[in-house]
């Protein structure tokens, strides 16, 4: 089973991000689930979302402590919260950033794992009009961990977004061409 903790703000999209791998995951035939974390936050707030995806089915529903990956929506996150807190040694954290390699395993507290990195923001204002980043920082995912494949999160977001899908997959695509990825 592949653990994964989403970080964002409220209204960015983490919840849909998590909603969007298990659609995927699920329509390849393999199990899933996502769940929401978050009390009475107001928008702009830090919010946390999780999905597990399997191969068996999943028994558990608690929240996940220790990730196998972690995917950071907002990029001031890592500045105010530990992002990396419990994730799996051999796990990977993928950021939205234009910061480099090392500026990030700095503010990560000298973070020594998989790095995943983009500049979802830019690629979301021009892609989409807007900072939203969701579909943008699943690009990345799919780079990085090759957990579901293209065409099934394609279907999943023309399911999520109907008329608005093909620029949510335009960034999607831009994403998964401009995500570096750092052992």
């Amino acid at each position: 089973m592949i653990e994964i903790r989403l970080h964002g703000r409220g209204g960015q999209g983490a919840v849909t991000s998590a909603e969007l791998i298990a659609i995927a995951a699920i329509s390849e035939g393999k199990f899933a689930q996502a769940f929401p974390s978050f009390g009475p936050e107001r928008r702009g707030a830090p919010v946390q979302a999780f999905a597990r995806v399997s191969e068996e089915r999943i028994r558990t529903r608690e929240k996940i402590y220790n990730p196998d990956i972690i995917l950071v929506l907002d990029p001031t996150l890592p500045k105010i919260v530990k992002v990396t807190t419990g994730l799996k040694e051999d796990g990977i954290a993928i950021l939205n950033t234009h910061l480099d390699e090392k500026e990030i395993r700095e503010i990560l507290g000298g973070y020594k794992g998989r790095l995943a990195l983009v500049n979802a923001t830019k690629i979301a204002i021009e892609e989409l009009g807007l900072p939203i980043t969701n579909t943008t920082m699943l690009g990345a995912f799919l780079k990085a961990c090759n957990l579901v494949s293209i065409e099934h999160m394609e279907e999943a977001l023309k399911g999520r977004f109907g008329k608005l899908a093909e620029k949510n997959i335009n960034a999607l695509h831009r994403a998964l061409k401009e995500t570096k990825i750092y052992e």
